[in-house]
This record gives structure tokens, sequence and C-alpha cells, in this order.
């Protein structure tokens, strides 16, 4: 393994596939510091508001000194770094700079698979045509994004997951190169909860065993993983042991289109929920004719003032991507888990089964869910000729004039009671 910022001198052979995993560093809050320059050098964070139970997106490396991090309540973040700068961000200069940011990295690659606003894998193995060294690549890569005003730190592995994790460790604008050969060193001490699909649960459950570093786990009992991950146990094995065999995806077909919100003021009454479930129907549905997709289940995330998690699903008798045929059925999902007096905090909903092959997943959102057949009925507007009408003409004028342009009637109680946190949702920015 070799960590660095710039490309060494001397390179070893690499005679393997070779994976960038291409990290934009602090992205939102490098992008504010590049167009605020009273801003650079000082803790900026963007995020929603610290009275409205708004949610820190990111930070700069000013403010995270300060203990500030990724998710981290908007409260907490002001007392930990009162004198921050504050922002919600600009989602469209974000977008902007990302898709320039991509470009760069497809000008080197064919073989890119964006998964996220700022982050990227990147296949980059050597071949017959070509044999410049990964590490020659990647240098090109971060010399470029540094000349746009952002940096980026950079992992290289023969697979996916060893370059997710070497991309994490030396930030920000580093280079972390694991060369064939040296997978099962590396991984070797490192803890489970580094590896993607770790969770908290998986590595408290893997604890039990005495399991706490990723050799441990690449040598762990057959009964021990399928009791932890279930199917996915060897899948896992192998990622512990660095030989993962998946491969860069670029068409990235979506598994599902969603939206949520969380509120600066507690959602009271069901007239609050029923507007705050069509402003959030309006952004999926769009999204959804924007992608050219029909969904044939619904599902909807509640979470209440305690921070307790709800959801709840319906499967349709048709695809559709109509969010005005889908409010009745998103309010009857609403009140399957809430019931007057308890307030929410948080409302999202969920497009998924775009196949005719595909199966349901369980839950979108981590949680119990519940599922019937249904059919689209008791619809607002029933003519659905009328429905489509009026869909394609607000869609063309958002289109034009942007998200705002056009606001339901029945969206206009939830205006302006969002914290203002920023996505790094690719959902949100695709």
């Amino acid at each position: 393994m070799s960590k660095s910022s710039d490309a060494p001198s001397s390179l070893s052979d690499w005679n393997a596939p070779a994976i960038l995993l291409v990290d934009l560093d602090a992205f939102f809050a490098s992008v504010e510091q590049l167009d605020h320059p009273d801003w650079r050098g000082k803790p900026v964070i963007v995020g929603g508001d610290a009275d409205a139970h708004g949610v820190v997106s990111t930070c700069s490396y000013e403010a995270r000194a300060f203990g500030v991090r990724s998710a981290m309540s908007s409260s907490r973040a002001a007392k930990l770094c009162p004198h921050a700068i504050w922002t919600h961000g600009d989602h469209g200069r974000y977008r902007e700079m990302s898709n320039i940011i991509m470009d760069i990295i497809r000008d080197e690659t064919p073989l890119v698979e964006q998964v996220s606003i700022d982050e990227a894998f990147a296949d980059v193995t050597p071949t017959r045509t070509n044999r410049e060294h990964p590490v020659e690549v990647a240098s090109r890569i971060q010399r470029r994004v540094e000349e746009l005003g952002v940096t980026c730190s950079i992992g290289i592995g023969t697979t996916k997951a060893l370059a997710k994790i070497a991309s994490d460790m030396d930030k920000p604008r580093g280079l972390t190169v694991v060369y064939p050969g040296g997978e099962e060193a590396f991984l070797a001490e490192l803890p489970v909860r580094i590896l993607s699909g770790v969770g908290a649960r998986a590595e408290e459950a893997l604890g039990r065993y005495g399991i706490t570093t990723l050799g441990q786990m690449a040598r762990a009992d057959d009964r021990i993983l399928a009791s932890v991950f279930g199917k996915n146990a060897e899948e896992m094995r192998a990622r512990a042991s660095g030989c993962d065999a998946s491969g860069i995806n670029t068409e990235h077909e979506a598994k599902s289109v969603s939206h949520e919100m969380t509120f600066a003021r507690d959602l009271r009454t069901q007239d609050e929920i029923f507007a705050a479930l069509s402003t959030i129907l309006a952004k999926v549905g769009r999204r959804l004719r924007r992608k050219g997709l029909a969904g044939a289940t619904l599902t909807i995330k509640v979470r209440f003032d305690d921070r307790t998690l709800h959801t709840a699903q319906r499967r349709l008798s048709d695809r559709t991507d109509d969010d005005l045929a889908l409010i009745p059925l998103a309010r009857e999902l609403v009140m399957r888990v809430w019931r007057p007096g308890i307030k929410i905090r948080l409302l999202g909903v969920a497009m998924s089964g775009f196949k005719e092959d595909e199966k349901v997943q369980d839950s979108l959102f981590d949680e119990g869910t519940f599922s019937e057949e249904a059919d689209a009925s008791d619809l607002l507007i029933e003519d659905e000729q009328k429905r489509r009408g009026l869909l394609s003409a607000t869609d063309a004028l958002k289109e034009r004039f942007g998200e705002d342009a056009v606001v339901f009637g029945s969206e206009l109680k939830a205006a302006g009671n969002t914290t203002g946190t920023a996505s790094k949702h690719p959902a949100d920015y695709k």
C-alpha cells in the first residue's frame, strides 16, 4: 500500500484489475468556499436550520476540527461550532460542478459508475493498447479537479470494496493505493465497520463472536457469517478478504425514486400531513416522468417526534407515474400508522417495482411494512386524460421556469415548513 497526494516517481507493475473510487472532499462546503472566497479557511456548514430540526449535509474541514460531522443535528453542530458560516446550499450549483467533474473522469475511461453526487467508481485497468499506470490516471484526475477549485481523494485497488475503503484513508486530497497482492495485509487489521454493508447491528453481532477486524471476518466460520448476513454471507466474506467480483455498473438502473421532507415545525393535523404528502408526491411524480419510469409499489415513511420510524407499503394493479392518482393511496397509507395527537417530524414517499419481473423489496426504508394488492381508486381528478393534461402542462412550466413555478393548492400549507437540509442522494441530482 502507498499513500500520496501525487504520483510516485517509480511505480510497481500493475497486472490486475484497477478500480478507482473518486470521492470529492467536503463537496458542498468546498463549492461554497469556491464561490465565496471570503469563506475560505473558515468553518462552513451546509445544512438545515439549527432551530428547525435541521441536519448537517456536509461541512468544511475547518468545521470538522470542532467535531461537526455530516448527518449530525444542526442544533448540536451549532453548539460545537458557534461561529460557523451556515448555508442551505445551492443544489443546482452542486449538480453543475458534479457534472463537470464526472466528465473529467469519463475522459479517462467510459467505465464510470456514479454512486452519488460526489462519488464515482472508474475502471482504469491497463490494457494492451493503453498501458498507462492506474496511479498516473488517478493523479491526473486529481490535478484536473483541483484546477476547478475543489479537491478529491482517490482510492485505488483491484475491487470496488478496496477502492472505497482506500479512498477514506487519507483525506483531503489523498491518494491511497492498494497494489495487487497487498489486499489481505491492507484489510487485515481494519475494523469491520469500515466495510460497506456492515452497519451498527452487524458490527454488534460480529462483536459477540469476537470478530472485530476484517481479517477475522474473512476467516470466520460459515455459520457465523450466515447468522449475521444471511444469503449475503459469502459476498461479505469476499469483500472482507479483498476479492469481491462486482464490476462497474455504467447503467446504474434506478431501483426506486423517492423524496422525503424533514419539517421545521412538527406536523400535527391531518390537513398539514396531507398537504405535505401532496408536495412530496409531486416531486416523486416529476422525477418518475423525467426518467421515463412507472412504478407498481408505493411506500410511505413516517418519523414521529419521538424519532420512531414507521413505514407502510401498497402494491398497485398497474404501474404509474401519476402523482395525482397516488394522492388518495398515500393518504390511506399514512392513516395506517398515524393517529391524531401524534406529531410528525419527517415524511417520505418512494415508488419502486419498475420492471415486470422485479421483486418488490420488503422495505425501502429499513423498517417493517404492510402491503396488499390495490387499485388506484378514489382519485382527486377522476378523468385520466384531464390528469395527464394537467401533469404535462405543469411539467413543461417547471422545466422552463423552475420547480417552484407551479404549486397546487393542496401543497401550499407545506410551503416554508422544511429544514433546508440538502441531500446527496443520487435520485435528487440526476
